[in-house]
Order: structure tokens, then C-alpha cells, then sequence
């Protein structure tokens, strides 16, 4: 059941994307200063969307851990913060190409969208190596949802100063009235949105069903060492443990 629902969730992510590009590259008109780099906005502004959104994800589920005590979560959370570590280096490539050809720039740096960013994505590149560096899975799994829940929290408050700032350059497409793109323009943007959220949302599944795997198999290999009189049967502790070390 498993594998036909992230067999399932694949072909609905590959869907969406064929339709929401189709839109992009189809239906959508050619901007008139940048033309056709421009639609890199339409991979760039999901996947920065998308990403922020999974390491709020990754907060919530360290919250939850951090309540329950329940390892399951701890794994939520980790798998939620490590894939938008990848969308976030998607964004800014994808952003640096885009500044390049609209700009003349790889980089500007007086752009407080760019830079803010930027300061998130370093934030949670010190996750993984503050994660590992503690051996006690107990205390590693709790230190990693504290920071986890503070490091998610200053990220709306890090997207509204942002709103505030001035000057900006890049276009708001969040507003109420949709920003200045055109109707076209706005349900090419939304479906590739939901699509790029769809391609999250299987990779964090497939990724934790491959962790809950080998954890299986270790538990399966524990179990016919412990029928053999290899060593007892596992305790909380060493099943806390396994969760930790497939993470």
C-alpha cells in the first residue's frame, strides 16, 4: 500500500509539473525587458516559497517531538528541514542565474530579498553538522527540535520584515490583488506552485519511507539475533537510537 501511494503521489507530481510548464511556456506571454529568462520566475519563486514552507514544516514536527517525546517526529522534522536545504540551493541557483541575465549580476547585495534568504539557508546549513556532533540520540534528537522551532519561527517574522523593507526589486506575487502579473500569468504561477509542493511532498515521503525501511531491517535483524540468543531484545532506548542513526 505504501508503494502505490508514493507510486501514486509521483505521477501526480509529474502531472503537475507537465501542466504547470505547459502553462509556463504555452499560454503565458514573453516578458517585454527580459523575455524568455523570465520564465525561470516560474521554478525560482515556488521552490523559495516551497522551501521556506518545509522548514515551518520542520518546526512544527520539532514542536511535536518536543511535547511527545515520540522519535517519529524527531525523523518529520529532519527529513522536512533536509529536503528544503535542497530546494533552498535550487532557489538560489536558480535565482543567480535569474539576476544575472536581468541585472548583469550574479549577486546583488542591496536587494533585501536575496540576502535575507541567504541568511536563512546558512541558518540551516549548521543544523545538520549541530545535529551529528551530539552522540547521546536522546539529547541529539532534542536539541535539534529546539533549534529546529526557533530557527523555524524567525522565518515569517524574517518574510515580513522583508515585506517592509525598501527598497525592493523583486515583484510581489503574494499580494492580494496577485501583484502586477496578469491573469495568465497568475494561474501559471499557482499551478507551478502546487506542483513544485507536490514534488516536496513526494520526495519527503519517499525519504521517509526509506528511513522507516531500514529501520525495519534493523529491528527484523535484531529480532533473529535475539531468536538465535545473539542478544536481547531491543530496548526503547536502542529503537530511539536506530531512528536516530537512520536519520
Amino acid at each position: 500500500m505504501r508503494g502505490k501511494s508514493l507510486r501514486n503521489l509521483t505521477l501526480a507530481s509529474a502531472a503537475a509539473l507537465a501542466a504547470a510548464y505547459a502553462l509556463v511556456f504555452l499560454v503565458t506571454p514573453l516578458d517585454a525587458d527580459q523575455g524568455l529568462i523570465q520564465k525561470i520566475f516560474y521554478v525560482h519563486v515556488p521552490l523559495a516559497i516551497v522551501s521556506l514552507g518545509g522548514f515551518v514544516l520542520g518546526a512544527i514536527a520539532g514542536l511535536r517531538y518536543l511535547r511527545t517525546g515520540d522519535p517519529a517526529w524527531d525523523l518529520r522534522s529532519y527529513v522536512s528541514i533536509h529536503i528544503s536545504l535542497v530546494f533552498a540551493v535550487a532557489t538560489l541557483v536558480t535565482g543567480s542565474i535569474w539576476a544575472r541575465a536581468a541585472w548583469g549580476h550574479w549577486w546583488v547585495w542591496n536587494e533585501p530579498t536575496l540576502v535575507s534568504f541567504l541568511i536563512i539557508f546558512l541558518l540551516y546549513c549548521t543544523y545538520q553538522p549541530l545535529r551529528f556532533a551530539i552522540e547521546d540520540p536522546a539529547r541529539q534528537a532534542r536539541i535539534a527540535a529546539v533549534f529546529a522551532v526557533i530557527a523555524g519561527a524567525f522565518v515569517p517574522l524574517n518574510f515580513i520584515a522583508v515585506r517592509l523593507a525598501q527598497p525592493f526589486s523583486h515583484p510581489r506575487v503574494l499580494s492580494a490583488t496577485g501583484g502586477n502579473m496578469p491573469g495568465s500569468m497568475r494561474v501559471a504561477f499557482l499551478v507551478a506552485l502546487a506542483a513544485i509542493a507536490l514534488v516536496y511532498v513526494t520526495l519527503w515521503r519517499l525519504e521517509i519511507a526509506s528511513k522507516l525501511a531500514s529501520l525495519e531491517i534493523r529491528r527484523l535483524r535484531r529480532r533473529l539475533e535475539a531468536a538465535l540468543g545473539a542478544e536481547p531484545t531491543p530496548t526503547p532506548q536502542e529503537v530511539e537510537r536506530d531512528l536516530a542513526e537512520v536519520a
